[in-house]
């Protein structure tokens, strides 16, 4: 009587396998232990022996294709024996197949007349329902998945798998073969590579088609290697992922306007040198963040926050001053700055400063902001437009004082010119009073007398 040899499973989490290929052909005649048929998970390649002996009279499933477990892979019976129907075996769709870790159990076991063996040959045995092997640790699965023997070659000579076409299957997926075939067309054999940069290149996992070969004869030399490496992607640090989502979230979500006036600071620094003479020096930054934190009161549209379908006005005027740091930048918050006299908010914020570079910010001084500055004086920047905080309705950048020639009651005169740009949010401020808040912003700094 004809003998159906199934597909054995694979652990309790495996649904669907890839016969890669057969190491016998219809017809011929099996013997207990033979190989059968090598099958492929995203992780192991095992084969598959007979237990039973009699003439190969039929493979149903063809190499390459993927099915699931338990389906028939073919009949063993004696020689002309009619061969019982089997019903064709379908390839999964991509969407219902589950994947995970796979146990790690026995590396051999036997079902149904067959007996799944590792590559390496180790001795195997037991009974049992199901077959494991261990295997690595997941990792990102490809779609279609490519066969252990492709990941490995492609490892080995550092091609990038995701180029490669794969003809495994009715699925698609990437197979040694797609690989080898692939270095012949894309010119991968015709490199030049010294054995210093290829181990280097190796370590790093640069693939040596993005390579840009700068050594004698087209050769890639090991500075080509580390400038391929220079180049890699590195992953962001907490702050910078934490930047990276807030302010994209701002840009996407918050519908900017900007607005930007000259200030002539002519007059401030004037008599911020008189106070430094008097003993009490103040920065420039100090002078701003009073203009604004006044100019806030007057506009409380600008210091509030909105979802768009509301607007919460805040009973406190908290600035928060963007300060950059390696690898990122933190807002630390000079709260009721309004109140402030000018030497209280001058030490306040030396102090957030110091806090800030030296790591030492408490969350509860980053936190309550209504309104934010940044400040790029200090970099010879002549203009430039910041990105919303959210949470808030506007943020104020401020650029280095220039000496500008400009016309003064007719006159050609020589003046400290800093440019300001407000950034708001138009879901609750209006371009009229963003310009507004701007020119009063301007006129408290243009007239320090009045406003310090």
């Amino acid at each position: 009587m004809a003998t159906k040899v199934p597909i054995p499973k694979l652990g309790q989490s495996e649904e669907t396998v890839v016969v890669e290929n057969w190491h016998v052909k219809e017809g011929d005649v099996i013997k207990k232990g033979d190989v059968l048929f090598d099958i492929e998970t995203d992780k192991a390649v095992l084969e598959v022996e007979s237990q039973f002996e009699g003439t190969l009279l039929k493979i149903v499933v063809p190499a390459g294709k993927e099915v699931p477990v338990m389906s028939i892979a073919a009949v063993i019976g004696e020689e002309g024996e009619e061969i019982p129907k089997i019903e064709e075996v379908k390839t999964p769709e991509p969407d219902k197949k589950e994947t995970g870790k796979r146990g790690s159990g026995e590396t051999e076991r036997k079902r149904s007349g067959e007996t799944v063996k590792r590559r390496d040959g180790k001795a195997g045995g037991g009974s049992g329902s199901a077959a494991s092997a261990p295997v690595a640790p997941s990792e990102p699965i490809r779609k279609p998945n490519p066969s252990p023997r492709a990941r490995a070659f492609a490892k080995n000579y550092l091609v990038d798998l995701d180029t490669i076409p794969g003809t495994g299957g009715e699925s698609g997926r990437v197979t040694e073969k797609d690989v080898r075939n692939y270095l012949e067309i894309s010119g991968y054999n015709e490199i030049k590579i010294t054995s210093a940069a290829f181990n280097l290149a190796k370590k790093n996992e640069i693939h040596l088609l993005d390579v840009v070969a700068t050594g004698e004869s087209g050769r890639v030399t090991v500075a080509d290697i580390r400038a391929a490496i220079a180049e890699k992607p590195r992953e962001y640090n907490a702050m910078r992922k934490i930047i990276s989502a807030r302010l994209a979230e701002s840009k996407r979500t918050i519908p900017h306007f900007y607005v930007t006036v000259s200030v002539d600071m002519t007059d401030l620094l004037a008599k911020r040198k008189e106070m430094k003479a008097k003993g009490l020096g103040v920065s420039v930054s100090v002078f701003i963040i009073k203009a604004v934190a006044l100019a806030l009161k007057e506009f409380p549209m600008l210091n509030a926050a909105t979802d768009g379908m509301s607007i919460s006005h805040k009973s406190q005027v908290n600035i928060g001053l963007a300060v950059s740091l390696e690898g990122g930048l933190v807002v630390p918050v000079v709260k009721n700055a309004d109140k402030k006299e000018l030497d209280e908010i001058d030490a306040e914020v030396a102090e957030l400063a110091e806090k800030a570079r030296s790591n030492k910010l408490t969350p509860g001084e980053m936190k309550g902001g209504t309104f934010t500055i940044s400040n790029m004086g200090m970099l010879g920047v002549e203009n430039f437009a910041a990105i919303i905080n959210p949470g808030e309705t506007g943020i104020l950048a401020v650029s280095s004082t220039i000496p500008t020639p400009v016309a003064v009651d007719g006159e050609i005169v020589v003046r400290n010119i800093m440019k300001i740009t407000l950034s708001a949010d138009h879901r609750a401020v209006d371009g009229a009073d963003g310009a507004r808040f701007a020119n009063a912003v301007k006129a408290k700094l243009e007239k320090p007398a009045e406003s310090g």
